[in-house]
């Protein structure tokens, strides 16, 4: 199975579909890190980078995942030893490629976004919500993926609508209704991230792992 996941991430490469999400990161890199954020403001900085990437972590897996023809995904299924192990490898390539995207995010802004240095605990909370944005992305991708959505059109508008339902949701009262993007943003501004962080996480984590789940099962049951 680590050789689908190899062969998969060095397709998305080959075939340049890497580029359809790099290069909107590096643009969103550009403009977020265009002025260091004052002292004070460093989670604020770092958590906005975080939300903002999950659209093109989606993007990425989308196209990831859609790189492979139907044909080859069932050669591939046959080969790995039947449809769970690849679709867990599909899953895994996602994750290695996203969890990248992020990493670079979070270097930049480390290096480049910042007046001042940041705090362990805050750099850890970074690290946490970039972490769970990669899930985010990956989940949000996989389930907009062509093997559940052939349709481009509605594959695009349910990516788009499901991030911007994170944005919406994630400001009310009932932000606990899908992964609160919106209120990691708001305690982080607040300078409360790393207090509250616990609960977010959780929260994030629950959704993030219920749409892999709802992927997974779909998929076994579909080419």
């Amino acid at each position: 199975m680590i050789a689908l996941v190899a062969f998969r991430v060095a397709a998305y490469v080959r075939s340049h579909r890497v580029f359809q999400a790099l290069l909107p990161l590096l643009v969103l890199i550009s403009i977020l890190h265009a002025g260091r954020a004052p002292r004070g403001a460093e989670a604020a900085a770092l958590t906005d980078s975080a939300v903002l990437v999950i659209p093109l972590l989606a993007w990425a897996t989308r196209g990831l995942l859609d790189t492979e023809p139907d044909e080859q995904r069932a050669i591939s299924a046959t080969g790995v030893g039947g449809r769970p192990r690849e679709v867990a490898a599909g899953l895994l390539a996602a994750l290695v490629t996203c969890a990248a995207f992020a990493a670079l995010t979070l270097g930049s802004g480390l290096a480049l976004g910042l007046s001042a240095t940041p705090s362990r605990g805050v750099v850890a909370a970074a690290a946490v919500v970039h972490a769970l944005a990669v899930l985010a992305g990956v989940a949000l991708g996989a389930l907009t993926s062509r093997p559940l959505m052939p349709s481009p059109a509605y594959s695009i508008l349910a990516l788009v609508a499901g991030f911007l339902t994170m944005l919406l949701v994630g400001a009310s009262p009932v932000y606990w209704l899908t992964v609160p993007v919106t209120a990691w943003m708001k305690a982080a501004g607040a300078g409360r991230l790393v207090s509250e962080l616990p609960g977010l996480a959780a929260v994030s984590l629950a959704w993030c792992l219920a749409g892999l789940t709802v992927y997974w099962c779909l998929r076994r049951s579909r080419p």
